[in-house]
């Protein structure tokens, strides 16, 4: 039986492709043209004749500044979207396993947040994902909604890989220092929910509902810069000092959470999953992005 997975070249939807191969899992990603969730005709007949056990949703709308001002898209990918691959899924007896995000909170709640704490999005961008969130949950009982934070990987656009450019020409970098969260490395995130999946698939007794699961321990967005910084200079590769600098001084179109820090307990007591810290996940970003063997796009 096969997984489906939806997005093209996302961080996450190559990186599940890339660790469900590594784990002789049958993979099928389903991204534009194939399958727009903005656009989602033929849907039902896309993942029918692929016959999969699951379906993870790792496709987005993620321009958070963009969505300000193209709300009508952000709707249209992130909760309409979602809401008809959940209405298929339901149809076609499959779960669903759907990629929320930390913006669904406003940041601030002096502590991590859990599964119950309310809701109250910042920003557009959030807004779509609470309200993908939503129908989803509404429209497919099998489902499981896992809300991440700070992703980065070697693939497609990211903090990490930013840093790295930057550092190539520049002596200094400034980064927000008053923003904490916890980064998540994409490929330990696909690890875990490939488990989740094989769960699903063997297992019937599946507590459905939403869950949280993000990288080990805190930092901020200050601090995950110099570890980028730190783990490149003993590879090596290009480096930079980092001047810590606030939210204020750095005005972008979309507020940002304070605090996107995740309690992803229930996680580990209802699954026994966690990704490992933070560290290691940078750690391997970075080694991989200064392979010269390493895709960079």
């Amino acid at each position: 039986m096969t997984i489906v997975v939806i997005g093209g070249g996302g961080q996450l939807a190559r990186s599940l492709h890339a660790a469900a191969i590594a784990s002789r899992l049958r993979v099928e990603r389903l991204g534009r043209p194939a399958l727009d969730l903005a656009n989602p005709v033929g849907m039902t007949a896309a993942i029918a004749a692929l016959r999969p056990w699951i379906v993870i949703n790792a496709a987005a709308y993620t321009a958070v500044d963009a969505a300000e001002t193209d709300q009508a898209t952000a709707f249209a990918v992130n909760a309409a979207g979602p809401e008809a691959l959940a209405l298929t899924c339901e149809a076609l007896s499959i779960p669903l396993l759907h990629i929320s995000t930390d913006y669904v909170f406003d940041g601030t709640k002096p502590a991590p947040y859990t599964e119950n704490d309310p809701v109250m999005p910042l920003g557009a961008y959030g807004l779509s994902k609470r309200e993908g969130e939503q129908r989803v949950a509404a429209a497919c009982a099998r489902h499981l909604i896992l809300r991440t934070a700070w992703v980065h990987s070697p693939y497609a656009g990211n903090f990490v890989k930013t840093m790295l450019r930057l550092a190539a020409t520049r002596d200094e970098i400034s980064v927000v220092d008053d923003q904490t969260g916890s980064p998540t490395y994409a490929p330990h995130l696909a690890d875990v929910i490939l488990a989740l999946a094989r769960h699903i698939r063997d297992r019937r007794d599946v507590p459905w509902g939403t869950y949280h699961v993000a990288g080990t321990g805190e930092t901020t967005w200050c601090g995950l810069a110099r570890e980028v910084f730190a783990v490149s200079a003993r590879l090596g590769g290009a480096t930079a000092s980092v001047r810590p600098t606030t939210t204020a001084e750095y005005p972008l179109d979309a507020r940002r959470p304070a605090n996107s820090r995740l309690d992803c307990s229930r996680l580990e007591r209802t699954f026994g999953l966690s990704l490992p810290p933070w560290q290691q996940g940078v750690a391997d970003c970075v080694t991989r992005l200064l392979s010269p063997q390493e895709p960079r796009s």
